[in-house]
């Protein structure tokens, strides 16, 4: 009799031993868990269209910085800035350069494994120099997005672009434009890129 209830809890062990592994990858899975910051620093590369100053023939490069501050892994806040002087050649009139500082919500997500895609809005201002645009400072927005290579915990590469709508007077000294001047006040669309190192902390 003894041998036989012996036996019942002997056969219950494997099925709790059982109940008590852990599923396959689920260590790994917990492994990989990123943990979650909340600023981000970006510093890279950067390029803008020039379609507000009449005859450009080239975009600028320059840099291009960001500040984030998120709120778990899928929303933030950034503060995104960027100067652009330097053309590819002589073809632009005048030495024009242009600036622009921007604000906006930014949602982001996992594509594959270390890659993440983000989708931003951004408005702000916009300045064009070195050559007479009027205004001095234009209302400046868009949209845009890019794709994060996570390189470890705290550094990830970015790729980015945006479309930036701006309204400037191109080539008038004021707001009375002579004749034959180009200065429709429409808005124009520049497009940007920049690609660089994100700092997460």
């Amino acid at each position: 009799m003894l041998a036989i209830l012996a036996v019942i809890p002997a056969a219950f062990m494997p099925l709790e031993a059982t109940s008590q592994v852990v599923p396959a990858g689920g260590a790994a899975r917990a492994a990989q868990d990123e943990p979650t910051y909340k600023y981000e620093i970006f510093a890279g590369y950067g390029y803008t269209s020039l379609n507000q100053v009449y005859q450009s023939r080239n975009g600028l490069q320059g840099v291009n910085l960001a500040v984030t501050r998120d709120w778990g892994k899928h929303f933030g806040l950034t503060a995104d800035g960027g100067y652009y002087a330097y053309a590819y050649d002589a073809t632009n009139p005048g030495k024009p350069t242009v600036e622009m500082v921007l604000f906006g919500p930014v949602v982001r997500a996992n594509l594959y494994k270390n890659y993440d895609v983000f989708f931003r809005g951004l408005l702000g201002g916009a300045h064009t120099g070195g050559e007479s645009a009027t205004p001095n400072i234009s209302f400046a927005g868009g949209a845009g997005g890019g794709v994060d290579c996570r390189l470890s915990p705290h550094f990830t590469l970015r790729a980015s672009g945006d479309d930036i709508a701006s309204s400037f007077l191109a080539n008038a000294s004021t707001t009375v434009c002579s004749a034959g001047a180009d200065c429709s006040p429409h808005m124009r669309r520049n497009s940007r890129a920049a690609l660089g190192l994100v700092y997460k902390f």
